[in-house]
């Protein structure tokens, strides 16, 4: 079973997976994407959206990243995709899954749903820039509007020669509303040579064990999941490998925030630790209603030092064993 970490536009960067990937459990993680309009973009713009380059393509944890290419145009996004690997990207993943309207209308991200025929072009002008020893993955919905056209959108990934396709149980229209329809993944997976990740409405351990089951795929990718519960990557795979496992509480969440650099950035001004943080919690809630107290004892706090005395009050070292288990 793979465990793939999912790209989440202005959520998911370096830091975050960083943070993550300490944690544990994941074996891949796709970076935010990288706009390409009609040109090959300068190396810098990639150590920016994957610092993880200077670390030969890995979190410091070690867990591979690959970068994400978004845009329209097939001839800019294969000569992208080159830089991107001999830079050290662990292979190239395509974005026809971003439902974000501004995306959509420059004619990137799910709108390309619409269009099999242009992904097919796409993917294969890709495929084919790329040497075959490196991954060329796609992630997609089930449709823009609808999921009408979903076989025909599957059919264009594989028969372009993709390596993998992740599935985003849902329509562009559905957004992040649940559920996601697992069970619509089988019907269009059938006799296709393709690994296949599952993705969407996995919370738990149990949501990921059903997931599997209805989608009939092994692989999955967590999303939101991971956000608002830090260590579930780790605890799936406790469950699938019969590994003791207790997760982390809050305090140790906490340790984690505070200790990961995850809001250190000095190219933002003052303000950006206390905003993240609060962004985080919005996620953290779900899982841990502790965050919803702590939102509002730092609600009207802007200063890093002063959110990061609040944090400290709470936090807790997570005690590991030998087997990095807390």
């Amino acid at each position: 079973m793979k465990l793939v970490l999912a790209p989440m536009e202005g959520v998911v960067d370096f830091k975050m997976r960083q943070l993550l990937t300490n944690i544990g459990g994941f074996d891949l993680c796709v970076t935010e994407f990288v706009r390409v309009v009609d040109a090959c973009l300068p190396d810098k713009v990639f150590y920016r959206y994957c610092p993880e380059l200077s670390n030969n393509g890995l979190t410091s944890a070690g867990t591979p990243v690959r970068i994400q290419l978004l845009g329209q145009v097939a001839g800019a996004l294969a000569e992208n995709a080159v830089k991107a690997i001999s830079l050290g990207s662990h292979g190239i993943d395509l974005n026809f899954g971003c439902p974000a309207k501004t995306v959509n209308k420059s004619k990137g991200g799910a709108v390309l749903l619409k269009d099999p025929e242009h992904m097919y072009e796409i993917i294969k002008a890709v495929r084919d820039a790329v040497d075959s020893k490196h991954q060329v993955s796609a992630k997609i919905r089930l449709g823009f509007d609808d999921d009408s056209n979903s076989q025909e959108i599957v059919d264009a990934v594989v028969s372009a020669g993709a390596s993998s396709i992740a599935i985003h149980a849902r329509t562009k229209r559905d957004g992040y509303n649940p559920p996601a329809y697992w069970e619509k993944i089988p019907p269009l997976i059938k006799d296709k040579d393709i690994a296949v990740v599952a993705n969407g409405e996995i919370w738990q351990v149990e949501d990921a064990m059903l997931c599997q089951k209805r989608s009939a795929c092994t692989d999955l990718m967590l999303g939101r999941g991971a956000l608002s519960h830090p260590d579930l990557a780790k605890k799936i795979k406790a469950n699938i490998n019969n590994e003791h496992y207790v997760g982390l509480e809050w305090e140790h969440i906490l340790y984690h925030l505070i200790n990961s650099a995850i809001h250190h950035d000095p190219a933002k001004d003052e303000k950006y630790f206390a905003s993240r943080t609060k962004q985080w919690l919005g996620y953290l809630k779900r899982q841990y209603p502790q965050a919803i107290t702590l939102f509002d004892e730092i609600r009207r706090l802007k200063a890093k030092e002063d959110v990061a005395e609040v944090l400290s009050k709470y936090a807790k070292a997570p005690q590991f064993d030998a087997n990095h288990n807390a």
